[in-house]
C-alpha cells in the first residue's frame, strides 16, 4: 500500500489567495476514486501501486496550471511499505496518542 502526502503551491499567480487553485487540485483527487485527506499544509491519499498514486499528483499539478498559475512547486512524501498492508489511519495510531 502507498501512503502518499504531495502539496502543490502555485506560484505567479498574481494573487496572496491560493485556495482556487489549490481547490482544483483537491477536485482531481477527489475525481480519482482513491482514499484520501485533506490537511491544511497537504493533501494524503492511498493508493495499491506507486504509478497510480504518481498519476494523480501529475493530474493535479497540471490541473492548477490549467487554472492559470504560471509556474508549481510540488512537493511529495512516499510510504511504499510492502511487508503489510498499512493505512493512513494506522500510521496516526501507531503513536498512540
Amino acid at each position: 500500500m502507498i501512503v502518499l502526502e504531495f502539496s502543490v503551491v502555485p506560484l505567479g499567480t498574481g494573487d496572496t489567495s491560493l485556495s482556487a487553485y489549490v481547490k482544483r487540485a483537491c477536485e482531481v483527487v477527489i475525481e480519482s476514486g482513491l482514499r484520501y485527506s485533506v490537511t491544511p499544509m497537504g493533501t494524503v491519499i492511498e493508493a495499491e501501486d506507486l504509478g497510480a498514486a504518481l498519476a494523480v499528483v501529475r493530474k493535479a499539478h497540471e490541473a492548477v496550471i490549467a487554472s492559470g498559475a504560471k509556474r508549481v512547486s510540488t512537493s511529495i512524501k512516499i510510504d511504499d511499505r510492502r511487508d503489510k498492508e498499512r493505512h493512513m489511519e494506522d500510521k496516526v495510531r501507531a503513536l498512540g496518542i
